[in-house]
């Protein structure tokens, strides 16, 4: 993902508050498995 400029960054919904939320570095590698915007609505679920 390095050089994307942010607003090209992949979006996705989240499943509890269903608002959008883009791509964080720190998930690169689970992107895939990525279901939730924040802790706050994982622990919601």
């Amino acid at each position: 993902m390095r050089g994307v400029k942010k607003q090209n960054l992949p979006n996705k919904i989240c499943v509890v508050c269903q608002k959008p939320f883009a791509w964080r570095k720190k998930w690169e590698k689970v992107w895939d498995e990525v279901k939730y915007c924040s802790d706050k609505c994982r622990m919601n679920k």
